[in-house]
């Protein structure tokens, strides 16, 4: 049995602003820096395979410290980046619903039904991951794996493991640093842990 330890990366600053990054190149915070420390100093298993990540700098140098405790490199993957928010890159919420009303509504209500401008749907997101995801699962059969990623695409990820809709997306919550774990065989996945933070022991890491 494959066990993917699927890690969101550390704070950035545009995650303090309320800014949607997708697939934007934002670097982590200093104190995302700090985050991404505690948890490769922390990290709940002492046996790790293999260490992949999206290619956007925030999940890779969050990986980067995870590798370097288990003397790995990072391997990038373009599929595991976040969901594309199109026009709405860059923008808060408040913006969003100001200026696409109708699809600042479903958002967080219906967000398989959201058609973000010039991105992708929550839909296509999940296909994109689980095709990346099940390749590294054939990669690494009965390894321990790390998978750097993002909010929205650990939550599609998540979503197919638990069975869950879509429309139930935003049910699950994912911090900075979030350790999430998943055990996956040729049939079966089992979640054996969600949103643990418990890596983060300064309080200041936590803000």
């Amino acid at each position: 049995m494959t066990k993917i330890f699927l890690v969101r990366h550390g704070q950035t600053k545009w995650n303090v602003l309320g800014r949607y990054q997708g697939q934007s190149d934002i670097e982590l915070s200093e104190l995302g820096l700090e985050q991404a420390k505690l948890l490769a100093a922390g990290f709940p298993e002492p046996n790790i395979s293999a260490v992949y990540s999206s290619d956007l700098q925030r999940a890779y140098h969050t990986a980067a410290c995870v590798a370097d405790v288990f003397g790995l490199k990072v391997q990038a993957r373009k599929g595991l980046r976040e969901i594309d928010f199109g026009d709405w890159e860059g923008k808060t919420y408040k913006e969003i619903a100001a200026s696409w009303p109708a699809a600042g509504k479903t958002f967080f209500s219906n967000p398989e039904k959201t058609v973000i401008p010039a991105g992708e749907s929550f839909a296509f997101l999940q296909k994109r991951a689980m095709t990346s995801l099940q390749e590294i699962v054939n990669e690494h059969p009965g390894e321990n794996v790390v998978v750097a990623a993002h909010g929205a695409i650990i939550r599609t990820i998540l979503a197919e493991a638990l069975h869950m809709p879509l429309q139930y997306l935003w049910s699950i919550r994912q911090d900075n640093t979030a350790v999430n774990i998943i055990q996956y065989d040729e049939e079966h996945r089992l979640v054996e842990l969600l949103n643990s933070t418990a890596h983060l022991k300064n309080a200041a890491a936590k803000k």
